[in-house]
């Protein structure tokens, strides 16, 4: 049986969010390491609008914040509000826009991607217009790092919809993710691996978990396979079953050898633990929360019901031997699954199994969660110890110089 955290771990609903959701199990965001916030064209981040808008008075935290993940096969805005200790999510938007399709043979964005990504990044424009966006953070990830005219998109962007994207570092993906998700982390002794299996890369990291409102990151790695870019390199999907057998094989083999090194790496450290026991896994993507939809057997995508959800880790092996096995057209009918990651979600499962062959686990957590929450808290914290400097500036004006 399938686990889930309660209620109150979880989040916002799947898609349209449900305005007005409490988001709860936040970490304390004053010990995160926040993104400053800054005026542009520092590349960080993008105020719109007044400070205060008539309702919000200082110290009111009413203000909304914005985060746009802008990946090589989605676009994703997420609009909060804080709330306490918490954010209540106020708007929300999700698109496929395959930005990374026919990078790794040509090694540039095509026409057609960047012109789906723009549409995609207009709507997320009109969004943070409409909702008076007080602070916003948009990142671009691994099809901008790696396209040769990554930077020429951006600031066509830039043009077009007033939108400036930061190209964010593998490490600082990575660091967005576990910000974002590691509440959702199972309680339990020794360390843990949250990985994010992302459209043109995959991060994995070690993390530990202290008395600290964040755990420690002990190592960290980005390999260059993501749903996206492992499909393309490992060629067409064969129409026979020893065909597609034959290329699940070799999608494991190119991810089992990059992350050789991370796995040798990590290994001193693991043996160290006073009680070995299964590592801790938690999943933050497309790949392991369409793997628990099938697993709950839901008729469509329910965000509420994945979202901190831990399964069986041979549930979700099961799974995905099932789908690879399965061809094109049968997967297009599977709920959860479709006509837009019908030929993707293979790569994700070949991903997914290597994570779990080189670090065994009973089960796995699953977030529907990661970068979008991450900026939003880190430009909540920072906006907070902003208005604390603030604040205490104000006060020092209003006593006068010490005597």
């Amino acid at each position: 049986m399938a686990e889930k955290y309660p209620p109150a771990m979880r989040e916002e609903a799947e898609q349209g969010f449900e305005p007005g959701q409490d988001q709860r199990g936040a970490p304390d965001l004053s010990a995160s390491p926040p993104a400053t916030p800054a005026r542009r064209p520092d590349g960080q981040t993008e105020r719109f609008g007044p400070r205060n808008n008539g309702r919000d008075g200082p110290g009111n935290h009413r203000q909304s914040f914005a985060a746009i993940d802008l990946g090589t096969n989605n676009c994703r805005l997420l609009i909060a509000r804080p709330q306490g200790e918490h954010f209540v999510v106020i708007d929300a938007f999700s698109r496929v826009v395959r930005l990374g399709e026919g990078l790794a043979g040509s090694g540039r964005l095509s026409d057609a991607a960047m012109d789906r990504a723009l549409g995609a990044l207009q709507v997320c424009a009109d969004k943070l217009k409409r909702r008076r966006v007080h602070l916003a953070r948009s990142v671009a990830t691994e099809a901008c790092r790696r396209a040769e005219n990554g930077p020429e998109f951006i600031e066509r962007v830039k043009r077009e919809t007033g939108i400036a994207l930061d190209i964010i570092s593998a490490k600082e993906e990575a660091r967005l993710a576990v910000l974002g998700c590691h509440i959702l982390l199972e309680q339990g002794d020794g360390p843990a691996m949250i990985f994010d299996i992302g459209g043109g890369s995959t991060e994995l990291v070690l993390v530990e978990q202290g008395d600290a409102p964040l755990p420690r990151i002990v190592d960290w790695m980005s390999v260059p396979w993501g749903v996206v870019s492992l499909s393309e390199t490992c060629g067409p999907e064969p129409a026979d079953a020893d065909g597609r057998a034959a290329r699940y094989a070799e999608m494991r083999r190119r991810v089992s050898e990059s992350l050789a090194p991370f796995a040798a790496r990590i290994e001193h450290h693991l043996a160290r633990r006073d009680r070995p026991a299964p590592l801790r896994l938690l999943g933050t993507s497309g790949t392991v929360t369409t793997l628990a939809s099938l697993h709950l057997e839901l008729p469509q995508y329910d965000r509420r019901a994945v979202d901190g959800l831990i399964v069986p880790a041979e549930s979700m092996r099961g799974i995905s031997q099932r789908l690879a096995e399965m061809p094109i057209p049968g997967r297009r009918e599977l709920a959860c699954i479709g006509r837009e990651r019908a030929d993707l979600v293979v790569a994700g499962c070949a991903i997914l199994e290597t994570i779990m062959d080189l670090w065994p686990a009973d089960r796995l957590g699953v977030a529907d969660r990661g970068i979008r929450e991450g900026i939003l808290r880190s430009l909540m914290a920072a906006e907070g110890m902003g208005e604390r400097a603030r604040a205490a500036l104000r006060r020092a004006k209003r006593e006068g110089p010490a005597r």
